[in-house]
């Protein structure tokens, strides 16, 4: 029996003392796409925070896997080192990191090669047709969203893992970048990556297949099913989970 990439069991989170996530359970297996959707406030990014151990998100109750490994506990860069990859919303800028200083840490914590770090991004630069140039700036200052989501997506592609979570990597993006992660993250799950994608619109669907869809809604998932329901959600909002909010566009 293959191992699941990402496992979400029970998963009950507090911020700021308000119970944010009820209860949320899911799992990512191996070369699979299971996206997320759901309206603003439902529990997206706590979710997303939550998985990668991010400060102030309280878990009460649930279990965390990575690759079978439990990660409920354990600090972000560790969690990091068990297989998960994040591209952001909106991804940080590091004054004074270059984006191959990242890929050697990463490569040397997973007990790889830090000396490949140049050549691989170089690669996974050109696969999502990033300016090799920017590789020598600091990590993600001065460069656009469209810059700052390919080399996120660069450099999650670049580090073995079992899982990427993509958080809303639509937003920012235009339909020609889009086209461009979306085609380089189908191809990490061809090659049995597992993606977690969470948005709040579908368009990046039309781009990367799920295989399963989950609608969050206040923090439990409302409904299950496969791209007819993103499709569902994109003509019909989130009114029959009592949401008032018109067609996504």
């Amino acid at each position: 029996m293959t191992t699941p990439a990402l496992v979400i069991e029970d998963l009950v989170v507090e911020v700021a003392e308000r119970e944010v996530l009820h209860g949320v359970s899911l799992a990512v297996e191996p070369g699979t796409t299971v996206a997320i959707m759901g309206p603003n406030g439902s529990g997206k990014s706590t979710l997303v925070r939550t998985i990668f151990g991010r400060p102030g998100y309280v878990r009460r109750r649930g279990v965390i896997r990575v690759g079978g490994v439990d990660v409920s506990e354990a600090p972000t860069y560790e969690r990091a080192r068990a297989g998960l990859a994040l591209i952001e919303q909106d991804p940080v800028e590091v004054p004074g990191v270059a984006p191959t200083t990242v890929v050697a840490e990463g490569l040397a914590a997973r007990g790889e090669d830090a000396a490949r770090a140049v050549a691989v991004l170089e690669r996974e630069a050109e696969a999502v047709s990033l300016d090799r140039a920017l590789l020598d700036r600091w990590y993600n200052v001065e460069l656009s969203g469209g810059e700052q989501k390919k080399l996120e997506t660069a450099i999650a592609a670049s580090l073995p893992g079992h899982v990427v979570v993509g958080d809303e990597i639509d937003s920012g993006l235009d339909v020609d970048a889009l086209r461009t992660v979306a085609r380089r993250l189908e191809s990490l799950r061809s090659e049995g990556r597992g993606l977690l994608l969470v948005t709040h619109y579908p368009r990046l669907l039309t781009h990367v297949a799920p295989d399963v869809v989950i609608v969050l809604v206040q923090g439990r998932i409302a409904e299950t099913g496969g791209m007819e329901l993103a499709e569902r959600v994109e003509a019909e909002g989130y009114r029959a989970y009592g949401v008032e909010e018109g067609p996504l566009s």
